[in-house]
């Protein structure tokens, strides 16, 4: 057996799909059949790339240097294909991108700049990741940076196309001088008698995920407020006056300490989703490759992350946010 670009392929389905079920499923394969094809290729190469569990599959950190590569080969081939067709001629234009509340844009423009001269991108700041979908099924857009939550997958036409950038626990800013300062990780119930911060509806289930969290943990806040603007809520939070849920990725101004929530019982996923129409697979592969990699960069940039990752990558395995195979 030779490694072949279809073989890449099915590396970057299973990683973006968390799961061998749902990667068959989108390369119109059969579930055995791509397992085989999965352990040909570990085999091939000599090492296991996924961590497999009755709840999907996670990237170990081999695969996900070898995903990274296949990323990078495709996006030549892709190149090369372009060249050879002419398309590269008819793909250049103008690409309308939406995005809620990231920090991988700026560092995104950048990239796609240096690697696609022929893309002149458009930028739209939405907070809601509901209101992106309407304008993407609409035609006002054209790809979209967007979340979704475990168990709670955006849903939307066949007119779109979806990708995962990445899955991240959702952590907690806190007062340096809260009680719970101290902690490494901070449980959700010790937070019960806590004012909390919390973001408006996004329609795509928050903050629905964030109040069945606290359920679960045995407690509803007491005391809300609805704010999402970031830097002023953190100067709140920096005078002691509530905790909020944030991303990882969140640099945490003084007076302000970001922590994970013990047992991790919030999670968010990152998306790239896209009108097929509007956008040609080379430009959606550079979008997402691009993206891929800035956020993970960022996230080497959050000490809270990285520490958190020590752990967690030592003990139990991360879960799939949508569920089994």
């Amino acid at each position: 057996m030779e490694l072949e670009l279809r073989h890449l392929r099915v590396l970057c389905a299973i990683a973006d799909s968390g799961s061998v079920g749902r990667a068959a499923s989108a390369l119109g394969y059969t579930q055995p059949a791509l397992s085989t094809q999965l352990r040909r290729i570990e085999r091939l190469l000599g090492e296991g790339l996924f961590l497999r569990s009755s709840r999907g599959v996670e990237l170990t950190a081999y695969g996900a240097e070898v995903v990274s590569e296949a990323r990078e080969i495709l996006l030549r081939a892709d190149a090369l294909g372009r060249r050879r067709t002419g398309g590269a001629t008819a793909e250049a234009g103008r690409l309308r991108l939406g995005a809620t509340n990231t920090p991988v844009v700026p560092a995104l423009l950048n990239a796609l700049r240096a690697a696609r001269p022929d893309l002149t991108v458009s930028v739209c700041s939405v907070y809601a990741t509901g209101e992106l979908l309407r304008m993407l099924e609409s035609g006002e857009i054209d790809a979209a940076l967007g979340v979704d939550y475990p168990g709670l997958p955006v849903r939307y036409s066949p007119a779109l196309a979806q990708r995962a950038i990445n899955t991240v626990p959702v952590f907690v800013a806190l007062y340096a001088g809260h009680p719970l300062a101290h902690r490494v990780d901070v449980p959700l119930e010790e937070l019960s008698e806590d004012t909390w911060f919390v973001s408006p509806d996004d329609g795509v289930g928050w903050p629905g995920a964030f109040y069945d969290a606290c359920r679960a943990a045995g407690f509803t806040p007491a005391d809300t407020h609805e704010f999402h603007v970031l830097d002023q809520l953190q100067s709140m939070i920096a005078q002691g006056l509530g905790v909020t849920a944030v991303q990882p990725t969140v640099s945490p101004i003084d007076g302000v300490l970001v922590k994970p929530l013990a047992g991790d019982p919030l999670w968010q996923r990152h998306l790239l989703v896209w009108r097929r129409e509007a956008v040609e697979a080379p430009v959606a592969e550079a979008l997402h490759h691009h993206a891929v990699r800035v956020y993970r960069n960022l996230l080497a940039q959050a000490p809270h992350l990285q520490r958190w990752l020590a752990r967690a990558y030592t003990g139990a395995r991360l879960p799939d946010p949508l569920g089994p195979n």
